[in-house]
């Protein structure tokens, strides 16, 4: 068993993620002692949005191509339209977010982010809850959807949006310390 406080956790994201998504969790599991990673395309500052509106900025620590999936405990994608749909054309994106599952890692995803579960073919036979707008894209990567505010499949966790954030990083730490 891992303990959060022992953790390292990755988080993979781009412009135009929701800010939420991405600082709420993040800031839940450094508070509970976790070192977290922001990984993206390069390592100029990204930009968040808060509904469509241009929200805070942060300088990701290593880009994508540096990230070694070993290192790390467990995988988070935050959502926001943009944000997933640009990582979703980046190869070492689906490779990373395919590395952690076959390696049996936390892979957690909130609102959007779970377009990157389909677009890795990670979600055949298992349950998601995502954002309203992509679900029929992830049923028909053969996703089985719910309308719940977390949904745990194995090692993958979903929830729908920022309201979920609680139950959604509340999970993700059990998944990371039930490992």
């Amino acid at each position: 068993m891992t303990a959060i406080a022992d953790a390292h956790i990755l988080i993979i994201a781009t412009n135009r993620f929701e800010e939420a998504e991405l600082f709420d969790p993040r800031d839940t599991l450094l508070g509970a002692g976790a070192r977290v990673t922001l990984a993206s395309i390069d390592t100029d500052e990204i930009l968040a949005t808060v509904h469509d509106e241009p929200g805070r900025t942060i300088t990701p620590d290593l880009t994508l191509a540096d990230v070694r999936p070993d290192e790390y405990d467990a995988l988070l994608i935050p959502g926001g339209v943009g944000n997933p749909d640009t990582l979703r054309t980046e190869a070492k994106a689906i490779e990373i977010v395919r590395a952690f599952d076959a390696a049996g890692k936390p892979v957690a995803a909130i609102c959007h982010g779970p377009w990157m579960l389909a677009e890795a073919g990670i979600v055949s036979g298992r349950t998601v809850s995502p954002w309203p707008s992509i679900r029929t894209d992830l049923k028909h990567a053969g996703a089985t959807i719910v309308d719940e505010e977390v949904a745990v499949d194995g090692n993958l966790i979903t929830s729908r949006k920022p309201a979920d954030i609680p139950a959604f990083t509340q999970a993700l730490i059990a998944a990371i310390e039930a490992r």
